[in-house]
């Protein structure tokens, strides 16, 4: 008869065998569980507004570098860069299939026509985008239902990414209340591009007559370091920017870097005085065509540069604002995905040129 304790601990061993095995089934179901509810609520977080287009991330296709100079696209760029989610912006043209936007920058759209992928199948639901900040100078007549947004400086464009814009006052911004002191001179003007026949000439020509206007750039063989830029252009009571093209809402750095950011009263000529009034801080700045001729202009310059009070008025606004500059690429590019859930989701541009050259005419109203 053997000994009955050599017998005992199999059936004790089993159910502790058990009792782990199903402890750890609870443990893994709980853990699978907690990860779907995890990311679901990161999809929900990431999409941010883009249930629209079904998917976590928009993919945004850049088919050119604007001006053929490359930027790194590396990472979750909207995000890190602008805290704006659900955004993958990339270049390489093998992703054209799975691309929710395909953006064309009209410079090398012109330069390479032979290049779009007309092609490649266009998934459906895919948009394409002409994308520009220049002023209109082509023909695009060719592009009639091509593209189904438009990314530019126009307001009325399906994505606006203008050259600057107001936010409101944060302590260490540009700008800083009251008018700016240390000023040496009355008019400044740095022009790089100067053509007789612009009619922002014709009223530089006027004005050097009336008043004393120092001008710097490579046209007087003057030009200035990006350094000295600001600095130079806060010394003068007035900046003169002016547009070498007459368009709607085409209002560059001249009025938001030269002139706000450099602290000088700005002088502009472009587009229309509604045009700046709709961007531009109330009482910031002084319009060509407010006045009657260039010398009832110079005279008030004048009159303003002398009476301190009356010219600080012009500058109220620094107390409460602050300019914003949009200089890359990348920051237009993923407001694409920021704005993209309002946008018509089938519309076709039966007429780009006649849009970009503001010919009265707008996407298709049926669409």
């Amino acid at each position: 008869m053997g000994d009955p304790s050599t017998k005992t601990p199999a059936p004790r061993l089993v159910r502790v065998y058990l009792l782990l095995s199903l402890l750890c089934m609870l443990s893994l179901g709980f853990l699978w569980r907690w990860q779907r509810v995890s990311q679901a609520l990161t999809n929900h977080t990431t999409c941010s507004g883009l249930e629209r287009s079904g998917r976590r991330n928009l993919t945004v296709l850049l088919w050119y570098w604007p001006f053929d100079k490359p930027f790194s696209l590396t990472g979750d760029v909207c995000w890190d860069k602008y805290r704006i989610p659900g955004c993958r912006l990339v270049s390489q043209r093998s992703l054209f299939p799975t691309a929710d936007v395909v953006v064309f920058h009209n410079r090398e759209l012109l330069q390479r026509h032979g290049d779009l992928p007309f092609d490649l199948p266009r998934p459906a639901g895919q948009r394409w985008a002409w994308m520009s900040l220049e002023a209109p100078s082509s023909n695009l007549k060719r592009y009639s239902n091509v593209f189904n947004m438009t990314i530019s400086y126009r307001r009325d464009a399906d994505i606006t990414i203008p050259y600057g814009e107001l936010q409101a006052g944060e302590a260490g911004g540009h700008l800083t209340g009251g008018v700016p002191s240390n000023k040496s001179f009355l008019a400044c003007w740095v022009i790089s591009n100067y053509k007789r026949h612009h009619r922002r000439s014709k009223v530089y020509k006027e004005l050097k007559a009336l008043i004393p206007v120092q001008v710097y750039g490579r046209w007087t063989r003057t030009p200035l370091s990006s350094e000295a830029l600001l600095p130079t252009i806060s010394r003068c009571y007035f900046y003169l920017a002016f547009e070498n093209t007459i368009s709607r809402d085409y209002i560059t750095e001249k009025l938001w870097r030269n002139s706000y950011q450099g602290g000088a009263l700005p002088v502009v000529l472009g587009p229309p005085v509604e045009d700046y009034s709709a961007v531009a801080p109330p009482r910031s700045f002084v319009h060509v065509d407010q006045f009657a001729s260039t010398k009832a202009l110079a005279e008030y310059l004048q009159q303003l540069a002398a009476d301190q009070q009356r010219y600080g008025r012009y500058f109220s606004w620094r107390r409460d604002w602050n300019v914003k500059l949009l200089t890359d690429w990348r920051e237009r590019l993923c407001r694409i995905c920021a704005q993209f859930a309002r946008l018509a989701q089938h519309r076709v541009y039966t007429d780009l040129h006649g849009w970009v050259r503001d010919l009265n005419s707008r996407p298709d109203p049926n669409t």
